[in-house]
């Protein structure tokens, strides 16, 4: 069932959960998420870097569609770190029901103004937007990128901006970073910052870099607005740490019903243990028959 992340995240926040998004570069992956969400009663978000849109071509946004409307639970289709006007029309025209367009690199005016281009656009034909204020962190092992030197987002000024551009959802800056955290870096969030925030901004907040985050973290942060939490690299670690084994098992393996299996295996117990800790497993029901009605897209 597709959805927008603007229905997505409303029952989510209301109910206290998050909803894992998570980062998509093949089929395994999409097959993985969907066939996880559904086992596990839980909404999902195909989430699709514009790297990975460009790895599996605008092809791969029409099967991403077609998996996602014929899933038994909500599913929403979003752009991830959209960094201009044009990957947002791209996200749209392949049927995508939400985008980000990230301004967060930009001086405070310039990121106001691309966000509120992007909102007029996405909002014209019923497509979600979720902005960023502050910097994601960057530990040098993903291709997401980042900042060296996070920028926390300010609480009123995340007021402000929500209030001038209009955006669905907010990505805010409380100590996460893309990738893996090396030895000399200890994450750890700042949850007193994120209460100031929400305390300010009625819209669903979101947290990058879910990755190698301790989980009473990530428990304690859903209680504060975060409402969707991006989540790429353990999974895809667990996907081709497998699939390596395998490779060692089968060294001349090349089929990939021999190959995949267990790598997607591997994937979907990452996928399905993050679902119980944002809280989302069994939460499905929450979309009733009357809802699903008003939430499914054609």
């Amino acid at each position: 069932m597709l959805t927008t992340m603007k229905d997505l995240l409303s029952v989510a926040v209301r109910e206290r959960f998050a909803v894992g998004s998570f980062n998509i570069a093949n089929s395994e992956f999409v097959r993985a998420v969907i066939e996880t969400a559904e086992a596990e009663n839980s909404p999902a978000i195909l989430q699709i870097h514009p790297n990975e849109i460009n790895l599996m071509t605008d092809h791969f946004a029409a099967y991403c569609r077609e998996a996602a409307h014929n899933a038994k639970v909500p599913i929403v289709i979003h752009l991830d770190h959209g960094g201009t006007v044009e990957d947002v029309v791209r996200a749209i025209r392949n049927g995508f029901t939400s985008v980000m367009i990230d301004g967060s690199h930009l001086p405070y005016e310039e990121n106001v103004k691309l966000t509120q281009e992007a909102v007029r656009i996405a909002h014209s034909v019923g497509v979600s937007v979720e902005g960023e204020l502050g910097t994601i962190g960057d530990t040098g092992t993903s291709s997401e990128g980042g900042a060296m030197d996070i920028i926390y987002t300010d609480p009123d000024q995340a007021k402000e901006f929500v209030d001038r551009t209009n955006v669905d959802t907010l990505a805010i800056a409380i100590g996460t970073a893309h990738g893996f955290y090396p030895k000399h870096m200890t994450p750890k969030l700042q949850i007193d910052r994120l209460k100031q925030i929400h305390s300010r901004v009625d819209i669903p907040l979101v947290l990058h870099g879910g990755s190698d985050n301790p989980d009473e973290d990530i428990t304690e942060s859903v209680k504060y607005g975060i409402g969707k939490i991006n989540l790429s690299s353990e999974m895809k670690r667990a996907f081709f740490n497998e699939l390596r084994e395998t490779l060692q098992e089968y060294p001349n393996g090349y089929e990939p019903d021999i190959l995949f299996p267990s790598s997607t295996a591997a994937a979907k117990e990452v996928i399905s243990r993050k679902m119980k800790l944002f809280g989302s497993t069994g939460k499905a029901d929450l979309y009733g028959a009357s809802s699903k009605a008003g939430l499914l897209l054609k």
